[in-house]
């Protein structure tokens, strides 16, 4: 296995297939196991003792070794490849069923390279094997993918499921896992409250059981993953300037996530498995989305992210300036544009809703909501004398303009001793760790030590820049989001 670890990180068009057939002694093994499953019964389908592959009791782990992200800097959500993934991965979905949004992670393997391409590797050189056992099967590689729905639309969800038979481990499934159990009972990992509201509709549509997992302790698992394994994961927004950020392994815990989905939960985690949710506030984005929906009729959450980016509060939130004839209130250090209190000047003006364009309400909102969970996630941080809070969520979205405001309230208030950080599959923390739980959170001991000391700074990152799109003026954006 030595030499596997200076190869360099393998693309679909990157595996090479080796010259070299397998020797005699490993054709005659792989005809006759062939020869002996399609006997149907003749032999024992359970794998051998010492078998890379598991289908009960210790499951296979997910080989991080040169995971790494596919893609550039400003993708979101991105693909993380798993060059060294092999072919026995018996579990390929996992579900984080939400109030508003469901977050699906999914296991595929690389297109175009069947395991009849495999036979023809040497097994011996590549993987070390001297018995020619062929259920040893070479690397191969795969991904790891990300796809969200919204929740009151879960049938296009499932519909997405069954055309990729990603609850029966993949379309490919039966030429890759020959040897699965015909009545092997179905099971995908699922947390969040939908994994017990809908857990009967997905039995019914899918023929699977939920086997269910604690909400907050996917979080967790979700997020060390990302923040120990993936380099280039974590990252500052400030001034619409991205900067990735390095996490030195050694100093991760204790630190502060905040979670922000319908709802917000904001938790202390101090380990692996050790975590302690501190606070919480329902003001989060199933308010922005009910909100502003029923005051700009949107039809969708980014719809009304996409309005926010043309609009001006300055026409609906009541400044500093407002109440002080254009001036600042320097004596306490608030600008003539900080906002006095968002929604203020519908109060005194004489306008019906119709009046205020869309645009200008869904900014007012967002900086309203995205200001507040900032100023309430430094309080949680100073209460507990944490420099690094880490954010999450769907809410988020990669939209830099709701993360600006966020960092801004964490630097003003915090007068710069604590850092906003973000991660770039943000809404995806719950269902990576649901995945995760299928090797008993994946994150023991043993996997998590090997891969931080064979990759102290995380995992490489593949392709692009690492930059962020500037957003014109502001500086001057940004003092507005200031409140008293």
């Amino acid at each position: 296995m030595a030499g596997l670890r200076d190869d360099p990180v393998l693309g679909i068009n990157d595996i090479k297939r080796e010259e070299k057939e397998l020797d005699t002694e490993t054709e005659a093994n792989t005809k006759a196991e062939d020869k002996a499953h399609q006997g149907q019964g003749e032999r024992d389908m359970a794998p051998p003792a010492g078998s890379s592959i598991h289908r009960s009791g210790s499951r296979p782990q997910l080989d991080l070794s040169k995971a790494a992200i596919q893609g550039n800097s400003e993708d979101r959500d991105p693909t993380i490849l798993l060059p060294n993934q092999s072919d026995d991965i018996s579990s390929h979905l996992a579900l984080d069923i939400g109030g508003s949004l469901i977050k699906l992670v999914y296991f595929s393997r690389h297109e175009n390279y069947s395991i009849d391409d495999e036979r023809k590797k040497n097994v011996k050189e590549r993987l070390g094997i001297s018995n020619g056992n062929r259920r040893s099967y070479p690397i191969l590689g795969g991904r790891l993918h990300f796809v969200k729905f919204e929740t009151h639309k879960i049938n296009e969800c499932l519909d997405f499921i069954y055309s990729k038979q990603l609850h029966r481990g993949g379309i490919d499934s039966h030429s890759w896992l020959p040897y699965a159990p015909a009545n092997e009972t179905s099971v995908i990992k699922a947390t969040g409250g939908g994994a017990y509201k809908y857990a009967d509709l997905i039995k019914q549509r899918l023929g699977v059981t939920l086997d269910k997992e604690d909400e907050m302790d996917c979080l967790v698992a979700g997020a060390n993953f990302l923040l120990k394994a993936i380099r280039h994961e974590a990252f500052t927004h400030m001034e619409g300037q991205k900067k990735f950020v390095q996490i030195d392994q050694n100093e991760l815990f204790p630190y502060l996530l905040v979670n922000i989905g319908s709802g917000v939960s904001v938790i202390k985690v101090d380990g692996d498995g050790k975590f302690q949710r501190v606070s919480g506030t329902n003001v989060g984005g199933g308010t922005y989305w009910g909100l502003g929906r029923l005051l700009t009729k949107c039809k969708s959450f980014d719809e009304l992210l996409e309005l926010s980016q043309r609009g001006d509060n300055r026409t609906i939130d009541m400044l500093v300036g407002d109440i002080y004839g254009g001036m600042d209130y320097s004596k306490i250090g608030l600008s003539a544009s900080t906002i006095a209190s968002s929604f203020g000047k519908a109060i005194s003006e004489n306008k019906e809703l119709e009046d205020y364009r869309p645009e200008d309400i869904s900014l007012s909102l967002l900086r309203m909501i995205s200001y507040n969970i900032g100023q309430i996630s430094y309080l949680n941080a100073l209460r507990f004398g944490l420099k690094r809070i880490f954010f999450g969520g769907f809410f988020i979205r990669g939209h830099a303009y709701t993360m600006d405001t966020i960092s801004f309230a964490v630097q003003f208030w915090s007068q710069g001793q604590a850092q906003a950080m973000f991660l770039r599959h943000e809404g995806f923390l719950g269902s990576l760790g649901a995945f995760m739980s299928y090797e008993k959170h994946g994150l023991d001991d043993l996997m998590v030590h090997q891969l931080v000391e064979r990759f102290p700074m995380g995992a490489p990152y593949t392709g692009g820049k690492i930059h962020g799109p500037p957003l014109g003026d502001l500086n001057e954006k940004a003092s507005k989001v200031r409140k008293i």
